[in-house]
């Protein structure tokens, strides 16, 4: 096993869910727009592991599936060696508010729409706004899962979003994002095995958990939004704080790769605003943090990196 391992995952949230987000109705979104994700930001991430030899891991929603042409860019990027993880049916924020029945048929459901794709059932699951309890662990544990990646303990993060909810509460355009328990922000930073009865602790639990990276100390996260928005240095000082970590798992999101230009409405643009920056150089900056991760990591799917860690912890 080599010393450090990398890896590079994509969450793949339709535009409809960055509109429940930021309290807009689903309909300022054309049927171009709905579709962009698979048609346009699964193409130019595909293409981009291809153009610096990386492999990948895609984290798709099962009632996205139902688009001929969806499945048939899912199936695509598995047969070039991508993987693809379960992030649940319906993308539902509020996944750990259900019934543990209903959290075991969105996993299922998700599964079998993966499964009809592209020909394997997933093995890794992340959570709908990284939101993680012990009933949906349990879930993960029951249908056979060896790992999930959902735990996000990134304080300025988590500060943030509350900071956002709030807003638009007050402006009577309420988020249907949910804010996560604050027992999220004391979580384990690097891979471990959760307590299935509190999961955001270390136990024994059977299906490992490879948190979102985030920096020692501050807990900054480095995720796809921020890599493609701030200063070159900082993302590069935030690199080198990580380096002593086992697994390097940097997350992004379809939405990374897309902008203004690709027909994304102006009103859905006013609130996201990392789509305000082109994609040709979002995506020249994501090649060259790609390529600092080839350097000094072995860089691998979520699913490797699962098998390798395992023995260890």
């Amino acid at each position: 096993m080599a010393a450090r391992l990398a890896s590079i995952s994509v969450d793949l949230d339709s535009l409809h869910h960055y509109c429940r987000i930021h309290g807009l109705p689903v309909s300022v979104l054309d049927a171009r727009a709905r579709g962009l994700v698979y048609s346009t930001a699964v193409p130019r991430f595909r293409e981009l592991l291809r153009t610096v030899g990386a492999p990948g891991t895609f984290f798709a929603i099962g009632e996205d599936l139902a688009d001929a042409e969806a499945s048939a860019a899912l199936r695509a990027s598995h047969a070039a060696g991508i993987e693809v993880g379960n992030h649940s049916f319906s993308h539902d924020y509020a996944l750990t508010r259900r019934s543990p029945g209903s959290i075991r048929e969105e996993l299922e459901r998700g599964e079998e729409a993966i499964l009809a794709a592209t020909g394997e059932r997933p093995v890794g699951f992340r959570a709908p706004g990284y939101t993680l309890n012990a009933a949906l662990y349990a879930a993960t544990a029951e249908r056979g899962y060896r790992y999930g990646s959902s735990t996000f303990p990134a304080a300025p993060y988590y500060a943030a979003k509350a900071a956002v909810m709030g807003a638009l509460a007050l402006a009577g355009r309420p988020s249907r994002s949910i804010l996560d328990s604050p027992r999220v922000l004391l979580a384990p930073r690097t891979p471990y095995r959760p307590d299935p009865q509190q999961p955001y602790q270390r136990g024994a639990g059977a299906v490992l958990e490879l948190p979102m990276t985030v920096t020692p100390g501050l807990r900054f996260p480095f995720i796809g939004t921020f890599a493609t928005t701030l200063p070159l240095p900082a993302i590069r000082a935030a690199w080198r704080a990580c380096r002593g970590d086992a697994l390097f798992n940097f997350e992004l999101h379809a939405v990374d790769v897309l902008d203004a230009a690709d027909g994304i409405p102006p009103e859905l643009v006013r609130q996201q605003r990392d789509l305000w920056v082109s994609s040709a150089r979002k995506m020249e900056r994501l090649a060259e943090i790609f390529r600092w991760l080839r350097q000094d990591a072995d860089v691998v799917t979520l699913r490797v990196a699962a098998e390798q860690l395992a023995p260890t912890l």
